[in-house]
């Protein structure tokens, strides 16, 4: 688990994900992508960047896992962990996904 620091509440935990779709039925795939607006950025057409913790990302799995169809859909979702987070290499116009709020600690 990242342990990020934020100046106002003290210790945190927060872990860094990438959840990447691919969802072929289209009121599906705005639902998920609706609901996914609420817990990350979306970098790409099919791929969010999260900074959540434990319990939020609890939710939004849950919220996931109500939208798809098991049979039909893909969705992957990455722990990225600290040291793993810090290797991140964007190119081009690319960002990596930062929290204001949070520093790496």
């Amino acid at each position: 688990i990242v342990f990020f620091e934020n100046s106002t509440v003290g210790r945190l935990l927060y872990m860094f994900y990438v959840v990447a779709y691919d969802i072929p039925n289209d009121k599906r795939r705005n639902r998920l992508f609706k609901s996914l607006k609420g817990y990350g950025i979306r970098n790409q057409f099919s791929l969010f960047e999260c900074h959540l913790d434990s319990e939020k990302y609890n939710r939004m799995l849950k919220v996931v896992s109500r939208i798809i169809n098991a049979k039909e859909d893909n969705v992957k979702i990455y722990f990225i962990c600290k040291d793993c987070f810090k290797k991140i290499k964007a190119l081009g116009c690319s960002t990596v996904t930062m929290d204001n709020n949070v520093t790496i600690v």
